[in-house]
């Protein structure tokens, strides 16, 4: 056998992650909001790319072809599934749908204010305040909420006089967090201040004093302790068991009694004044405005019982490449390096329309093949939640389970049950204890509330919660009751029944 170099020809085959490739799976984990900032970046980059008309900005300076003459990009495919619900796993069931004819979940009351109204209008049924006129409402008289802050700073000019002593207080004022804690080091801020720490224990000290009480604590028993201490409720007892706060979370009464030495009717009178107060004083200035969650998918009932599943159109970015603009700018182009950019502006363009249809495709796959397979889940409830894998759709829908995976990331359908995120149908399967179908773990999860919910003064055991459950037909153990029953934060029944005890 001869030894030396020689030429080979060998045909291999390989997946290579090209750009664009990266790009499309991108595409297809990001939210609607996610992605439209996603295209907002790429109109920035690349001239070719328009808004659709109808969500266009100011007209560019280029003249723009008609809608008529692009290729448009709709970012959701031109039909919905609609899903007969009386036979869910058929696929006969499908019926074309417009898909333009989306779920319209606008508001019942688009009332116009009133601007003549001023914020401190007179809502008292002595004088005229405008009632008459159906489109104002009671917001229209309600003053602007006032911060914690400023609330503290009135305070401040109000009963510190000394000017040093007010510097300090506001920048106290500055080191609060949310809920109202002290947070930061006040060596740190002495030193700042150019003052002793002792300086800027006795502001501090004033300042727990303002309204509302609590606020300026450093830790939770401190907060408590300054509650208690304005109600004139800080008797060695009740200080006692702001000592040993551990022993209340963790239910532990008999030593509670011991360390506060009480009985159990005064350990329940403190409990209950520990409960009234307020851990979080700061809350009730500062409100933080939860932002809702926008749906991806929206599915609603048809007259004939069956499911209509389609895109949230409202919140898809549609797209176009500009052909005619290209066709201008291309042929005036001379030097090869204009001419490669072009040239790669207009292929990202037409990449990037053929994405995010094929995006808007697959999440639209997946939430129909989800909303066939738990139909009894949106007809019937949570109890009937079916167990459900990545894997299960894959196979239905012929696609691989990562892209089952990356669809159902951060996207949410919204339902007549409400707004659930895509991984919501995904459970575990719990066995049946008579051979029939197993049963899903969020249904599981469920009943177990359901049952300690309902279950009075007689406190069930975690033993006494898997016999109910397996007269049920489900086969559970007593370990996974535990850990279920931990994981919606319900104590054991030893804990529960102290707690009824003791009417907590």
């Amino acid at each position: 056998m001869a030894i030396g170099p020689r030429l080979d020809i060998r045909q291999t085959q390989s997946l290579v992650m090209t750009p664009q490739l990266q790009q499309a799976i991108k595409l297809l984990q990001l939210s609607n909001f996610e992605l439209t900032a996603f295209i907002d970046q790429e109109l920035e980059r690349n001239p070719l790319l328009e808004r659709e008309e109808g969500e266009r900005g100011p007209e560019p300076t280029e003249p723009k072809a008609d809608a008529s003459d692009l290729p448009v990009l709709d970012s959701a495919p031109a039909e919905a599934p609609l899903l007969d619900g009386m036979n869910a796993g058929s696929a006969e069931d499908g019926m074309d749908v417009d898909y333009d004819n989306t779920f319209n979940n606008d508001s019942a009351s688009d009332a116009v204010q009133d601007e003549s109204l001023g914020q401190w209008g007179n809502v008292g049924s002595g004088g005229g305040s405008g009632f008459d006129d159906g489109e104002s409402n009671l917001e229209q008289m309600v003053a602007g909420e006032i911060s914690l802050r400023d609330h503290l700073a009135a305070q401040v000019n109000m009963d510190i006089p000394v000017p040093a002593d007010r510097l300090i207080a506001l920048h106290l004022i500055e080191m609060l967090d949310e809920a109202g804690y002290l947070i930061g080091d006040l060596d740190e801020l002495a030193e700042k201040l150019g003052c002793t720490r002792e300086h800027v224990e006795v502001v501090l000290r004033r300042v727990q004093g303002f309204d509302p009480v609590g606020v300026f604590a450093r830790t939770l028993k401190e907060c408590l302790g300054l509650q208690l201490a304005e109600k004139n409720r800080l008797d060695p007892a009740m200080q006692a068991l702001l000592d040993n706060l551990e022993l209340l979370a963790r239910r532990d009464l008999p030593g509670l009694m011991r360390v506060c030495g009480v009985d159990a009717e005064d350990m329940a009178e403190m409990i209950g004044e520990i409960k009234a107060l307020d851990p979080k004083p700061a809350l009730a200035f500062d409100h933080i405005v939860a932002q809702p969650v926008t749906p991806d998918v929206l599915m609603r009932r048809t007259q004939d019982g069956a499911w209509v599943v389609e895109l949230n159109s409202d919140t898809l970015p549609r797209v176009l490449v500009n052909t005619r603009y290209y066709s201008k700018i291309a042929g005036s182009a001379r030097s090869k390096d204009d001419k490669t950019y072009i040239s790669e502006r207009f292929q990202s363009a037409n990449w990037l329309v053929k994405s995010l249809h094929q995006r808007a495709t697959t999440i639209l796959k997946v939430a129909t093949e989800i909303v066939r397979q738990q139909d009894a889940f949106f007809r019937l409830g949570v109890q009937h939640l079916r167990p459900l894998v990545l894997r299960d759709i894959a196979t239905a829908i012929s696609m691989h389970e990562s892209t089952v995976s990356r669809v159902t990331s951060n996207k949410y359908i919204a339902t007549p049950r409400g707004i659930y995120e895509l991984k919501y149908f995904f459970t575990q399967a719990i066995g049946s204890a008579d051979g029939g179908d197993a049963h899903s773990a969020e249904a599981v999860r469920h009943r177990i509330k359901a049952l300690i919910d309902s279950e009075g003064k007689s406190v069930l055991s975690d033993d006494s919660i898997v016999d109910a459950l397996k007269a049920e037909g489900i086969d559970i153990a007593r370990r996974t009751v535990a850990k279920y029953r931990e994981a919606m934060n319900i104590g054991s029944s030893v804990q529960r029944r102290r707690e009824k005890s003791l009417g907590m």
